[in-house]
């Protein structure tokens, strides 16, 4: 016997379908075999030649179970770093690890504080665990301490803190980071999300590695997909306190890495060569890219990650919408950001030579010069 007052079908548990989901940039122009992306901040480099082969090599073993703790690629990135094995954790990406974070700390009503135009995986996360998401205002593209301070309270349970920032390619100073992490109460985790870190060469800029290495509530998460190119086989790891690593690894689904995926990492991470090339790549093209845009009476925020953030008019047949369209249609994909509040702006991945130049000489004839 049912109850006439139930519904006719499940329900989401309160706040599912608010929810925004999270859109990727585009991949696709229609009429074009082989756009130019320049969308997903991937690394236009490639891979490395050695992880490559590792991932080929790995085909041998597809009927097997992957090692669910990541031991060889833990103790790759432990002797790498020079970590204590036991406080890293692997994920699927360094998103899953973010879900997972959410998971261990928030019950319903508890809140996180984010940056205004902060990665959209905290707060998808938060608000699956029926938390509130509290974003800080960000003047000149750029995480206030003060702001993010402001918005903590006692139901505060995380700040996340992306570190260069994405979207906009700014960073906390080592002295402000350092400052938001005093700042918070010691039962309050900080997330530094540096999965962009090996690209800055700022002298101020801080991963937040040694913050966690020395704190109780410093979670640094990092990942293969950027520097290393890896990002089709969705390898992140979190360094963290040991009592954090601890209760993260409790809910971690098992296998949540595959055995191509720790291979090629543990390839990748060997491979100082290619790490370096992509490194110098885009230190020398992302000033040019900035010159470039400012030449055109583009604003920019100054960079310190794989892309650029570029500010359009808002005056009719100048608009960022109307150069993404424009771009698609010469085979050039960038990302609108309109989804981060960010609607008169472009980010821009920094791409190979002809890529860029092949962007600005597109922008010059949008702008018609």
């Amino acid at each position: 016997m049912t109850d006439a007052t139930a519904p006719d079908r499940p329900i989401p548990k309160p706040g599912i379908l608010d929810i925004t989901p999270y859109v990727p940039g585009k991949s696709k122009v229609e009429g074009i075999e082989h756009p130019v992306k320049l969308s997903a901040n991937e690394n236009v480099i490639g891979c490395s030649p050695k992880a490559k082969a590792a991932f080929i090599a790995a085909a041998d073993r597809l009927n097997m179970y992957p090692d669910g703790r990541s031991n060889a690629l833990r103790a790759a990135v432990a002797a790498h770093y020079g970590f204590e094995p036991e406080r890293l954790v692997f994920g699927d990406g360094t998103d899953e690890l973010l879900h997972l974070i959410n998971q261990v700390y928030l019950e319903p009503g508890d809140n996180i504080v984010m940056g205004q135009y902060g990665f959209g995986a905290y707060s998808i996360g938060a608000r699956a665990c029926q938390g509130e998401v509290r974003m800080a205002p960000e003047p000149n593209y750029r995480i206030s301490v003060a702001e993010m301070l402001a918005q903590v309270d006692e139901r505060t349970r995380l700040v996340f803190v992306t570190q260069p920032a994405n979207p906009t390619g700014t960073f906390l100073t080592r002295a402000e980071l350092n400052a938001l992490h005093q700042g918070l109460a010691t039962d309050v985790v900080l997330v530094v999300d540096a999965a962009y870190a090996e690209f800055a060469d700022d002298p101020e800029f801080d991963d937040g590695l040694a913050m966690a290495r020395a704190s109780e509530n410093v979670v640094v998460t990092r990942t293969f997909s950027k520097i290393y190119g890896l990002a089709a086989l969705r390898v992140g790891w979190a360094y963290c306190p040991a009592h954090i690593a601890d209760a993260v690894d409790r809910i971690r689904p098992p296998f949540n890495t595959s055995i191509a995926a720790q291979d090629a990492a543990i390839a990748a991470l060997h491979d100082e060569e290619f790490k370096q090339r992509s490194v110098e790549h885009v230190v020398r093209w992302r000033p040019w890219l900035e010159q470039q845009l400012g030449g055109l009476g583009l604003e920019f925020a100054p960079s310190q990650a794989n892309f650029v953030l570029a500010g359009f008019p808002k005056t009719p047949g100048r608009t960022a919408a109307e150069a993404e369209a424009f771009l698609a249609r010469r085979g050039l994909i960038v990302r609108g950001v309109a989804n981060y509040g960010l609607p008169d702006h472009l980010r821009i991945t920094i791409g190979l030579e002809e890529h860029n130049r092949a962007l600005v000489d597109a922008l010059a004839d949008f702008f018609g010069r």
